[in-house]
């Protein structure tokens, strides 16, 4: 037996809180539910953040400023190294890139970043591509391709 196994079996199981069971349990009574309100009728649920009816404090703290994380595009990046498994002369869109694992979604936008070199001539269709991963498809002899 492993010091380990006994810690483990030892606090496992917390008992039951029995309540309602006289007044030497410390929760006799009311079953710790207090006297009258909303708290102590059954099926009471309060939604998080609720503070007994005073004004809650994400209310109280003034609402400032405009950000635009709503309206931000969120593109899925591919490196220019990731492309030198393909054939050279093949023509690389966002379902290629897909099938080859290197992105999720075929529909989503997609942005190739130059990290690493190429030595293949491939056209690369994308949403965006980095300056330096343009310079580098071109230097190949591949062409970049920007779609919307």
């Amino acid at each position: 037996m492993k010091l380990d196994e006994i810690l483990q079996s030892a606090g496992k199981d917390s008992r039951r809180r029995r309540v309602g069971r006289g007044g030497g349990s410390g929760r006799g009574k009311t079953s710790g539910r207090g006297h009258k309100g909303y708290g102590s009728r059954s099926g009471a649920k309060r939604r998080p953040g609720y503070e007994g009816g005073q004004n809650p404090v994400l209310f109280r703290v003034p609402k400032r400023g405009f950000s635009n994380i709503r309206f931000r595009k969120n593109y899925q990046e591919v490196n220019i190294c990731d492309l030198e498994q393909f054939s050279d002369g093949d023509r690389i869109d966002g379902e290629k890139m897909r099938e080859a694992g290197l992105i999720s979604d075929a529909e989503a936008p997609v942005k190739v970043l130059g990290y690493g070199q190429i030595q293949k001539k491939l056209t690369v269709v994308a949403a965006k591509f980095s300056t330096s991963a343009a310079e580098k498809i071109a230097s190949a002899g591949g062409n970049a391709e920007t779609i919307e």
